[in-house]
């Protein structure tokens, strides 16, 4: 039987970390539609986060976009968050915004552009030592739009090189987060388009380069929780992206598409072991908030990660795998439904009582006034 005083526990202690480009004015590659209040440099972006940390309780840290969030001093940045109570999070390489990145960055034909590109990386590695900051994760938009553009064999090549002198460059504290995409930008490869992709530099590297799962990511029908598994038995799970699609593009509110998918993939991680610090799984929002109110929507995402963690610590793990091992299809089935049917919220409501906070973020944050504050304050 599930022990509610260790769910309780694992619950005030989860971690959920919210990046910048959330809180700024930023949308889809068609337009992008500026909001009243939205954080207009870096400092605004990681009080907004704060805000978030403030009426959930288990956002700590907040992800920075080099080059967006650039700042002449990182060190003030990093008190700047610790003065808000939050932390540096992990630090994103912007390797797709630059005009001479139109062929890629690290897998570019150009040797002068791959140069640019590996210093870049290295950059961002010393700005995760003036923060604090001790995960360094990388997307690369790489790959080509048309057969015959470029050679394959020798992008692989080009890439393992570049992350090779990145990985060198690392403290060694310091965990490099490799994430994949499918397509887009490019059409016809991209250069890392998949887990198994990531996986095999990963492991060409070191014990410190993990896999990161965008779960936006993927093509329609991909059992995400498998890839999932996957990696946590290879020890190669470094972190999530968490997001939705409805059907090829991403960054919607986290749970937003398909909320019984998030709750098999943390079904999977708890059922693993996995949720706690000590197994380094860096759990990170990546949405692209257009239409809706910004540190609302980074709110409402967190809470449903949270109640989809707490639907899988709520899983009958002896039941189940009972279950299992009796071959039981249909018995060890429903003991995943009736956990996933269980309503969490008061659980939830209690977890941030015994933690000090409003058990009711979302109308917490209403009634806090932040909103309409930065809205008149943040003019231009």
């Amino acid at each position: 039987m599930t022990n509610l005083s260790e769910v309780r526990g694992a619950l005030r202690s989860q971690h959920i970390e919210t990046p910048t480009w959330a809180y700024g004015n930023s949308g889809t590659r068609f337009r992008v539609f500026a909001q009243e209040g939205a954080a207009r440099d870096p400092y605004e972006k990681i009080a907004d986060a704060a805000e978030v940390h403030r009426f959930t309780g288990v956002a700590p840290s907040v992800a920075l976009n080099i080059a967006w969030d650039r700042v002449a001093d990182y060190e003030d940045l990093a008190k700047h968050a610790a003065d808000l109570g939050v932390q540096i999070g992990a630090i994103n390489p912007d390797l797709f915004s630059e005009n001479h990145y139109r062929l890629g960055s690290v897998c570019n034909p150009d040797p002068g552009v791959r140069r640019k590109a590996v210093a870049h990386l290295v950059e961002c590695i010393e700005i995760a030592r003036a923060t604090g900051s001790s995960v360094l994760s990388l997307w690369f938009a790489d790959g080509t739009n048309y057969p015959g553009q470029d050679d394959i064999r020798s992008r692989q090549d080009r890439l393992a090189e570049a992350l090779a002198e990145t990985y060198a460059a690392m403290p060694a504290e310091m965990t490099l987060l490799l994430e994949y995409k499918l397509f887009e930008p490019s059409f016809y490869t991209m250069d890392v388009p998949d887990w198994g992709t990531s996986l095999v530099h990963c492991l060409a590297l070191g014990d410190q380069a993990k896999v990161l799962v965008d779960t936006g990511h993927h093509a329609p029908g991909t059992n995400i929780e498998f890839i999932v598994a996957g990696l946590i038995r290879l020890g190669r799970l470094g972190g999530f992206h968490f997001n939705s699609r409805f059907y090829a593009d991403d960054d919607l509110m986290v749970g937003a598409a398909d909320p019984f998918q998030l709750f098999r993939i943390m079904s999977e991680i708890v059922g693993a072991g996995s949720l706690g610090a000590d197994s380094r799984v860096a759990f990170m929002l990546d949405p692209s908030h257009n239409i809706e109110p910004k540190i609302r929507a980074e709110i409402r995402s967190v809470m449903n990660v949270q109640e989809a963690t707490a639907k899988a610590l709520l899983v009958d793990r002896e039941a189940l795998a009972l279950a299992q091992v009796a071959g039981d299809v249909l018995g060890a089935n429903e003991v995943l439904i009736d956990a996933y049917n269980s309503d969490v919220r008061p659980l939830l409501a209690e977890v941030r009582t015994e933690m000090g906070i409003d058990p009711d973020p979302l109308g917490a944050f209403a009634r806090s006034g932040y909103y309409e504050r930065v809205a008149a304050a943040r003019v231009g």
